[in-house]
């Protein structure tokens, strides 16, 4: 039985948006030392050099003094308010003596790598920094997520993919949200728009958002190869790695499977394992992923026939780490007590250090699938034999011939057939008795001509024995 206030929490979170909020991470604000080549800002008594053929957007947010700037042939500065460069009358002595410092490439920075975005439940996790752990697939933005760009900042993303255009609920540049494909159209063909956003796949935005309340389908499958081509996987050293729907990479941790019925709320049972599990100190390492996926479903494990929604929770852990099996249990343990109240009707468990939460069941499933396997297969030859039978179906000659030759040994009652008594003629010629004629140095008596005819010797018949001699 839940307490009181679980289930206070559990009330103000029913009907939550499943959509997330994702933010790109990179910038190209002038403020940013990361941007620079010498890793600071530059001063008033350095030279600031853009790359002459790439272009560029930089946000400025102060003033700043420099002794010389070379500019890109395509690029611009968006200044904030009281922002500007200014030159000094001699030297800067907080400075030192000078330096030419480079701004960094961004040209490179790509729409559909996981590791530069972040992902948040709300605007104001975003700017608290509570972010949320997803596999690499929905760490990109969905299809019915948020995007978000910093206010104060402006940015570079290269968006080629495979795909025409890149489907999203809205698009947040400095600080103004998008939701109008029309309004976002016009943005994207303003100079500041050619600037930020480049490549070959259109961002979109109107999308709705998710309206199903047990989740709904990222939309990146189809983009699966190049989010993970932009993977740089670490090595695992766990018993058996797993590797969880829509993840690039092999982890240590564990996976664990909901299935669900009429009643159940993603969004809800998100923020349950968050606030029942998450929050204890001994899992404050973990990094959990709640999704939905759909799994291949095959018959007898070889025969697809279709996919099944299901709750994938992926549950990651460092390579030391022993405390990923005992969150999946707890949360196995905890989806079968409130089954009933959550919608679960069934949830189980597989870690990288061996353990599962097999169910009695399913080796009865087992059984039940050899079984119907090898009814199949009977019923299958069956079939083939009537066919064979009416003609419809044509054996190879080779096993015509050979069912043949068996059936010729074969008696109508399925026993080895009665030749009778031997023929010494044409059963056993080398057995055949001291006959004259018979033998092949008198085989020209046994053959006579005449006017009308051949005629073949009876060396049986003798013919002084007939009643017609003339």
């Amino acid at each position: 039985m839940l307490k009181t206030p679980d289930m206070l929490l559990l009330f103000c979170l029913v009907g939550a948006a499943n959509a997330l909020h994702k933010q790109w991470i990179p910038d190209t604000n002038y403020e940013n030392e990361t941007n620079w080549d010498k890793d600071t800002v530059p001063c008033g008594n350095d030279m600031v050099q853009f790359k002459a053929q790439r272009k560029v957007s930089v946000f400025v947010e102060t003033s700043h003094a420099v002794r010389e700037m070379r500019l890109p042939v395509d690029g611009e500065f968006i200044l904030n308010s009281g922002a500007g460069f200014y030159v000094m009358n001699g030297q800067d002595p907080g400075c030192g003596e000078g330096v030419v410092t480079h701004f960094k490439d961004s040209e490179s920075l790509q729409w559909f790598n996981p590791a530069l975005w972040q992902a948040a439940a709300t605007l104001d996790d975003l700017q608290s920094g509570n972010f949320l752990f997803s596999v690499h697939e929905e760490s990109v933005p969905c299809q019915h997520d948020d995007v978000v760009f910093k206010q104060h900042s402006s940015f570079r993303v290269d968006t080629s993919s495979s795909q025409s255009s890149i489907a999203v609920k809205s698009v947040s540049v400095l600080g103004k949200k998008f939701v109008s494909q029309s309004e976002f159209s016009q943005y994207l063909g303003s100079r500041s728009g050619q600037l930020q956003f480049h490549g070959s796949s259109a961002v979109t935005v109107g999308n709705q958002e998710c309206g199903d309340p047990t989740g709904c389908d990222c939309g990146n499958s189809a983009v699966h190869q190049q989010i993970c081509s932009t993977v740089k996987c670490a090595s695992v050293s766990c018993k058996k790695p797993i590797l969880p729907v829509g993840h690039c990479c092999d982890i240590c941790g564990a996976i664990v499977t909901i299935r669900y019925a009429a009643g159940f709320n993603l969004q809800t049972y998100r923020q349950r394992i968050h606030h029942l599990f998450l929050t204890l100190p001994q899992y404050a390492s973990i990094q959990l992923g709640m999704s939905k996926v759909f799994k291949s479903q095959r018959l007898m494990g070889i025969v697809p026939f279709g996919t099944s929604p299901e709750i994938q929770v992926a549950i990651v852990e460092g390579e030391k780490g022993t405390k990923a099996e005992d969150l999946a249990k707890d949360i196995v343990k905890d989806a079968n007590s409130h089954s009933s109240n959550l919608g679960i009707t069934e949830a189980e468990f597989q870690s990288s250090s061996g353990g599962s939460s097999g169910q009695p069941g399913d080796n009865v499933g087992m059984v039940v699938g050899v079984v119907f396997g090898v009814l199949l297969m009977i019923t299958l030859v069956v079939v083939m034999v009537v066919l064979v039978q009416r003609g419809v179906l044509h054996m190879p000659l080779s096993l015509q011939s050979l069912i043949s030759r068996r059936r010729s040994d074969v008696g109508e009652l399925g026993g080895p057939l009665d030749h009778g008594f031997d023929n010494p003629i044409f059963d056993k010629p080398n057995m055949l008795p001291d006959i004259p004629g018979a033998n092949a140095t008198e085989t020209n008596l046994s053959i006579s001509m005449t006017q009308t005819g051949m005629h073949f010797v009876n060396p049986a018949y003798d013919e002084n024995e007939t009643d017609f001699n003339a």
